[in-house]
This record gives structure tokens, sequence and C-alpha cells, in this order.
């Protein structure tokens, strides 16, 4: 008589092995990818390390040596570029930076945010033309923007201001920002919306109560993006400001380096690296709201 074995009794070999086996194999199977991503992380930060290193050099190593280890370790280029050649440090220039950035940020969320809930949310005459012609400027070189705006700026008396830098802002000028609101809008379902209309609560207080709150990590992405862009924009600061006070860190770097006398590139690098701080600690800070804002279009569930 012969037994009749059940899979899984002892004796009788398990069908398609346990748990353990199933993740060692795609444990095994995922290892590759993992070393890929290594060498693609390790490529695309090379140049970021090497900037740090670089910090610590000569001028003779910066231009003959490509490694990151420096012969010795010298952080006197950071206190030495911290003081420029003008009678301001760095102090003053990131200061300024953030006098042009921080009120930037807050009128680019105010107008964009309004302007992404009447196209998502409402509808008026020539809506959809209105949004394509808003789509189309994304495509326009910013450059053939600038003779315009300085003569009407210099008409207004704003030069040497920061006003230039950041009233256009406020009329929600960053089109890709509602762009990218309106697309999250459009993911949002309108339930919500619609209890609340019934309870009595008007447009704006359906805005600031329910879509400001589910529109949190785009809102936290137009924060990102504007502060990165922002700090690092060279050529609005150098068209509107004359006066080296008003100067943001951006120019700075640029006047830092001098026209006639050789250029101690590892001070100027070590402001680099310094005024590349602040970007990267709001990134950081807001990466869990930014990657969702980012990639994703409404909500789920």
């Amino acid at each position: 008589m012969s037994l009749l074995l059940k899979p899984g009794t002892p004796g009788t070999p398990a069908s398609g092995g346990g748990p353990r086996s199933r993740e060692a194999g795609s444990a095994a199977a995922a290892w590759p990818r993992y070393v890929v991503l290594a060498a693609i992380s390790v490529l695309m930060l090379y140049p970021l390390v090497w900037l740090v290193g670089a910090t610590f050099k000569s001028n003779a190593e910066i231009f003959t040596e490509i490694g990151f280890w420096p012969s010795r370790f010298d952080f006197g280029a950071y206190a030495r570029g911290w003081k420029t050649s003008s009678e301001y440090t760095f102090a003053t220039y990131f200061l300024n930076s953030f006098l042009i950035t921080l009120p930037r940020i807050a009128v680019t969320v105010v107008s964009c945010v309004l302007v992404a809930y009447a196209f998502a949310r409402f509808e008026f005459f020539a809506r959809k033309a209105l949004f394509a012609v808003m789509v189309g400027t994304m495509m326009l070189p910013l450059i053939v923007l600038r003779l315009p705006q300085y003569l009407m700026f210099r008409e207004l008396d704003m030069l040497d201001s920061y006003w230039p830098l950041i009233l256009p802002s406020a009329f929600a000028t960053d089109t890709f920002f509602v762009f990218m609101l309106v697309q999250f809008l459009r993911g949002i379902p309108r339930d919500m919306e619609e209890a609340a209309m019934i309870d009595g609560c008007n447009p704006l207080q359906m805005l600031w109560h329910i879509i400001v709150p589910l529109l949190r990590p785009a809102i936290v992405s137009v924060i990102v993006f504007q502060f990165i862009w922002t700090m690092n924009d060279f050529m609005g600061p150098l068209i509107y400001l004359a006066s080296v006070e008003k100067y943001p860190v951006s120019l700075a770097l640029k006047m830092s380096i001098g026209a006639t006398e050789e250029v101690e590139w590892a001070n100027v690098i070590a402001i680099s690296v310094v005024a590349l701080v602040p970007s990267v600690l709001v990134f950081f800070a807001a990466q869990k709201h930014f990657i969702e804002g980012a990639a994703s279009s409404g909500i789920k569930g």
C-alpha cells in the first residue's frame, strides 16, 4: 500500500518553497539593481564631493588633481572667503538673499493657489483659451521679457530695489506652479466641497478650510522650487540691483572673483558650498511632501 503524502507534511518537499526562500530569491534578484543605483549615485554625487574637497586645496591642486582628497585639510578658505573684498561680509549677502526669497515665496504661493483654484473649480468666459495661453507662456524664453520689464520698472522708479524681483510673482507669473497646482486640484474629488457648500461655505472658505490642506504636498513643492530658483538667480539681481549692499549671494560670489588679481579659487568654492547649504536643508526638511507633491496629481482613496 502506498502512502499519499500531502504537500507540506514531514518527508514531502513543499512546493514553491517557504516565505524565507522567496525572500532570499527576491533579494538575490534585486541586488544587481542596487549595485547599478549605487554606481549612478556615486557618479552623480562626485562633483559635489569634489567641490567640498576643493575647498581645502590650493589653486595648483584644484587644477591638477581630479581626486577628492587634498594634501592637507585647511579650513582657512571658509574664513577668508566669508570676508569679501568689499566692506561687507557674506552675512549681509545671505540676509539680502533671504529678503528676496522669503517674500517672493509668500506671494508666489498666494497668487498661484488663487489662480489655480479659479482655473480648476470655476466656469468663466474663455477659461480653456486663457489656460492654453498661460501654458503657452511656459515656452516663452524668460530673456524676452527682460527688456520690457526693465523699462516698466524704470518708469515706476523701482530700480535698485527688490521690488522688480518680488512683485511679478504676486501676479502668478510663475506659470509652471499654476499648471502644477491645477493638475493637482483636478485629482481632488469634489465631495467635501459639495458638502461644505451645503453647509453654507463660500468659495474662499472652501479654499482655506478644504483645498489648502489637501494642496499641502503641492504647496511644499512650490516652496522648495521657488526657494532654490530664487537663491540661485543671477540674471535678475544683476539687471535690477546697482548697490553692493543690496547684492544677494549669487552676485556676491561673482564679485568675489577679482578681475585683475589672481583668484583664490578655494575661497570662492568654500562660499559656494556654504551657499548650497540653505537649499539642501530646505529640500531635506520638506523631502516627504516635496516628493509626494511632485510625483502625484491628486489624492488616493
